[in-house]
């Protein structure tokens, strides 16, 4: 072998190790930090592949409560991040004290990833989450929950996608299904973070008539909500709102710079007029995220309803 030729093998097998090193690493510290959020003795079960491939935004974590009651509900987390960004590790930091309760408590919760609008346009991100959820309900024995009490917790663009999970779960709609099959689960129970509700409400008064994609509700369309009607009704939770949708509790900053209140109080309105139960609540001088949502007065209302329709 040529020196040249020894040298950019070395140099190529350092890279490579440099990469390898460096992504364990970062994992490494992202599952110290994670796990750290929970109680002593939490069953930690990791990067869950629940689509039968290997896309890393097909996986999924699970966590066991150390002190399971007579029955195991099951909290899947949506998390956030305008559809575009962010991970099933994302929004756990600033909600650590309801974290951290819920495994207390005896619940057990998934956290479940999807796809990026960056790479695959809409209904992608719902037929992801009705992917997980199908593999938790059918897997429930095995990872020992009760596969009949499953409530969802979603932020931001986890809230829209929750809640659109949720309210076209009794209705179903085939390209929300990989497999354009209905799904098997029900839901119990949803709390929506500060989550989009009417794509087309979310237009901004002064907002660009252009066909520009930039804005998180036009990449995840493939279109501006302005220029493509059908595509936002199709993606709005609102749309499917009927009677017999399960109860919503619904969380908002007052000061949310992202998601006006106004689609938290516009889905409330919908389902009361179907006669859904459901509660909102504003959290004064919040902005879109943050450690305000971890209150203990947050945390009060979110186990009353937890409790009141998971056990």
């Amino acid at each position: 072998m040529n020196s040249f030729k020894h040298k950019k093998i070395v140099a190529s097998s350092s890279i490579w190790f440099l990469l390898v090193f460096t992504f364990l690493h970062v994992n490494a510290q992202t599952t110290s930090r994670v796990q750290a959020l929970f109680p002593p003795g939490t069953r930690v079960i990791q990067n869950v592949a629940y689509a039968g491939d290997t896309l890393k935004k097909h996986l999924l974590d699970i966590y066991l409560p150390a002190k399971p009651g007579p029955i195991t509900p099951l909290i899947v987390w949506v998390h956030g991040g305008a559809w575009m960004l962010n991970d099933k590790y994302a929004d756990m930091g600033y909600m650590k004290n309801t974290i951290r309760a819920i495994l207390e408590k005896g619940y057990a919760l998934a956290s479940i990833d999807y796809r990026h609008s960056t790479t695959a346009a809409f209904p992608a991100q719902i037929q992801d989450c009705n992917q997980a959820l199908t593999f938790l309900y059918r897997n429930a024995e095995k990872y020992t929950y009760d596969k009949n009490r499953i409530a969802l917790v979603g932020f931001s663009a986890g809230g829209h996608l929750a809640s659109l999970l949720a309210l076209s779960n009794n209705n179903p709609v085939p390209d929300f299904y990989a497999d354009r099959k209905p799904a098997p689960f029900r839901i119990k129970t949803v709390i929506d973070f500060y989550g989009p509700a009417d794509l087309l409400a979310m237009m901004p008064r002064n907002g660009s008539l252009s066909d520009s994609i930039s804005d998180p509700e036009s990449r995840l369309l493939g279109a501006t909500p302005l220029h493509r009607p059908d595509l936002a009704k199709r993606a709005s939770p609102v749309t499917y709102v009927d009677k017999n949708d399960p109860p919503f509790l619904i969380i908002h900053g007052q000061k949310d710079e992202s998601v006006p209140p106004a689609q938290s109080i516009l889905l409330s309105s919908w389902l009361t007029l179907a006669h859904v139960k459901n509660k909102v609540i504003i959290v004064p001088n919040a902005p879109h995220y943050g450690a305000m949502f971890d209150s203990e007065f947050n945390q009060k209302a979110i186990f009353e309803w937890l409790d009141m329709y998971l056990k």
